[in-house]
């Protein structure tokens, strides 16, 4: 539990709800939308959808709405993920746009580094493949 997380409250509840993740999804994906490495591993032309997926995953993971599941079922991430080539740079430009998301977001400093040590760890467990492209 963080220093600005009540007991009881979810850390979704403690960083603002979907208003708050969604904001940091949205300016994650501004940054996906023009840069040259993201942007081909989303197949979709339109990147709302993406937007969505990840959104609802989220906001799920940190305790709120379990509709990510309902709609999707188990998130299976790496699975999910296993058609498209994510190296280490894939995952650092990733970081780039996530990190500008959660700045956006401007939380508490203790809530903010609970969000970016879980996410810079889904990224790096999300590398599947040490040959750049």
């Amino acid at each position: 539990m963080s220093d600005t997380q009540p007991e009881g409250q979810t850390f979704y509840e403690a960083i603002g709800g979907h208003d708050t993740i969604a904001l940091i999804v949205h300016r994650f994906y501004e940054g996906v939308a023009t840069d040259d490495v993201l942007r081909p591993l989303y197949p979709e032309a339109d990147l709302g959808p993406a937007e969505d997926r990840f959104r609802g995953f989220l906001e799920q993971y940190w305790g709120g709405p379990t509709t990510y599941s309902q709609e999707r079922g188990h998130p299976r991430l790496r699975m999910r993920h296993a058609p498209f080539a994510v190296t280490p740079t894939a995952r650092d430009r990733w970081l780039v746009h996530f990190r500008a998301g959660l700045d956006a977001a401007a939380l508490p400093a203790d809530l903010d580094r609970q969000f970016w040590e879980y996410v810079t760890h889904a990224a790096t467990f999300m590398v599947n493949t040490h040959e750049e492209l």
